[in-house]
């Protein structure tokens, strides 16, 4: 009797800007694929031009299927509160919506589209969470920068900012995630509190907090480091592009007395 391959759910949120960076990400995956998954792909949008949506749809495989999930029904209803800044887009606020418009997965995986997969991904989906809500890797930014650290903690509510992760790389339990009613819960402190530095991923280690399962920088290198690279080598890279740090931290400490107030009420 053939075994039944076991199903890979995961998700991606783009943008037309995004579809080159996301047929890399999607062409990285299929290289380093097994043939013992099926790899079922969701993509989250609100706008996509059609001729992107059919260049995407050719990287469908035997084990890999692709599907275009519209959510502007959904976004309509906040798009006004979602704050975004520089580069930042409200695709970064789709992963939020993920586990009430998917009850009938527990598990999943979700992926920035700008990233190159250089293994099986579907070894990070296998990665036991126990009860926590997501499985990333702490964010080499905030364990590097004393002012960002302050921030994480002081202004996002994470206990120790060494449990801060970086969200472009998720194992979400979105079991768990529905029982704590992580939606409803997400819509209230967007109408609460702004966070003006990570934004979604702020938002996701603040309601996250305490049950989070770190997994190897490996998972999740930025392009300055890899997985190797030393805590100093990484901080000279840091300092070498961010020249403005009062500046910086003038702006932080602005978020946290704008944002304490909304704080007390939430907490």
């Amino acid at each position: 009797m053939k075994k039944e391959k076991k199903v890979i759910p995961i998700f991606f949120a783009t943008d037309d800007k995004y579809i080159p960076f996301l047929a890399v990400a999607l062409q990285s995956l299929i290289e380093n694929s097994s043939d013992t998954n099926n790899y079922v792909i969701k993509i989250l949008y609100t706008n996509i031009e059609e001729n992107n949506m059919n260049n995407i749809l050719k990287y469908e495989r035997e084990n890999v299927s692709i599907e275009f999930v519209d959510l502007n029904y959904y976004i309509n209803k906040v798009k006004d509160k979602l704050y975004t800044r520089d580069y930042y887009s409200k695709t970064t606020y789709f992963r939020l919506f993920i586990p009430d418009l998917y009850p009938q997965y527990d598990k999943v995986l979700y992926l920035d589209s700008d990233i190159v997969i250089l293994s099986d991904i579907a070894e990070l989906y296998n990665t036991d969470m126990e009860d926590n809500l997501v499985a990333a890797a702490p964010d080499d930014v905030i364990q590097t920068i004393e002012v960002f650290q302050e921030y994480a903690e002081k202004v996002v509510g994470v206990a120790d900012y060494h449990n801060y992760f970086n969200a472009g790389i998720l194992l979400m339990n979105l079991d768990a995630m529905r029982k704590m009613n992580f939606q409803e819960k997400f819509l209230y402190l967007l109408g609460t509190v702004k966070f003006s530095v990570a934004q979604d991923q702020d938002y996701l280690n603040r309601l996250c907090k305490g049950r989070v399962t770190l997994v190897d920088r490996q998972w999740d290198c930025m392009p300055l480091v890899n997985a190797t690279t030393k805590r100093e080598d990484i901080k000279a890279e840091i300092f070498a592009w961010q020249k403005e740090i009062p500046t910086i931290k003038a702006n932080l400490f602005g978020a946290i007395s704008r944002n304490i107030d909304g704080w007390k009420k939430s907490m």
